[in-house]
């Protein structure tokens, strides 16, 4: 072959090969996590803060090689509706949320993946095929609130055994509504215990539902979900005033002044939802990842609040107690 000839061979096959020093300095697609929070920074924040932090210790920071958007909502259901709807738009690699932010999410979108931290039946509310095998776009961490209602009355009729009287404050938005009332109203009747469901919808709800309780009940059950948890030192603040005992799902609320909670560890929940974060962030398939309960329940008792409202906690139940507030 002529040297001509050769040199116009090699220079037509260096002109058909990509460039790479050029394609390495494209800088590579940073992935998007819409973080919608149903609930606000005071009520949700720490919930957020452990979720990003196990997402961190996975190797994901964000402002480094991911990005977090968060929104919160502060319990307004139209508000959740607007940001999933946002999220969609922004076509974003991931949204993670909780609570009717995972309906809202759903409702949104049928192929960006959902990890949601907290949720009640996803499979009976047709969110997902089955708990071993999702189906959808959707997986995460389901706490089947109706299987705790009956122990959270088996505690109070502990600490209040003359207790005869119960209002429960629902939240009629809620997903987990009809089973939560469903435990309710199976254990209140096992106890011996008439109960008046009494259902909120907005912020505005909450004032007029708590000044009708004074003196005809003797408990109070709030549904804690995030329209509650954002208002729930408004809450705990009418109860005590009008000395009335409340239990929760929620420590936060205890922490807030509430008498006793009792449920899933939310930090634990929010802190396994960045596991699964991360691991479609690597490429797996929310339909292929199995729904997991939560594995550690907290028993919270606030005895400064016992004491407000002239009550006596028994040894037995303190010493059940994973934390006492004194």
């Amino acid at each position: 072959m002529r040297r001509r000839q050769f040199l116009t061979l090699v220079a037509g096959a260096a002109a058909a090969r990509p460039i790479k020093g050029n394609a390495q300095q494209q800088p590579k697609k940073r992935p998007m996590i819409g973080f919608l929070v149903a609930g606000s920074e005071t009520s949700h924040g720490a919930w957020a803060a452990a979720f990003a932090k196990r997402l961190s210790e996975l190797g994901w920071t964000d402002g480094r090689n991911v990005t977090i958007e968060y929104r919160w909502a502060a319990g307004d259901v139209q508000q959740t509706t607007e940001f999933a709807a946002e999220f969609a738009r922004q076509k974003v690699d991931l949204i993670v949320t909780s609570a009717y932010g995972v309906v809202a999410a759903k409702q949104a979108t049928s192929t960006i993946p959902i990890v949601f931290a907290a949720y009640g039946d996803a499979v009976g509310n047709g969110l997902a095929v089955s708990l071993s095998r999702p189906g959808g776009n959707l997986t995460g961490l389901s706490i089947q609130p109706g299987e705790l209602s009956s122990k959270r009355l088996e505690l109070l009729r502990e600490v209040i055994p003359s207790v005869r009287r119960l209002t429960a404050l629902v939240n009629i938005h809620y997903a987990g509504l009809k089973h939560e009332v469903a435990g309710i109203r199976a254990a209140s009747e096992r106890m011996n215990i008439d109960v008046n469901i009494v259902e909120i919808a907005t912020a505005g709800d909450i004032e007029p539902a708590m000044t009708r309780l004074a003196g005809r009940t003797d408990a109070l059950y709030v549904y804690s979900e995030p329209l509650t948890n954002a208002h729930k030192s408004q809450i705990i603040a009418a109860a005590n005033t009008a000395r009335i005992p409340t239990i929760f799902g929620f420590r936060e609320f205890v922490d807030a002044g509430g008498l006793i909670s009792y449920g899933a560890n939310f930090i634990d929940l929010f802190t396994r939802a960045a596991e699964f974060a991360d691991k479609i962030l690597r490429g797996a398939k929310a339909a292929d990842m199995p729904i997991q309960q939560p594995v550690k329940f907290d028993l919270i008792i606030n005895l400064k609040t016992a004491k407000i409202l002239g009550l006596s906690i028994s040894e037995s139940v303190l010493t059940r107690a994973d934390e006492v507030i004194e």
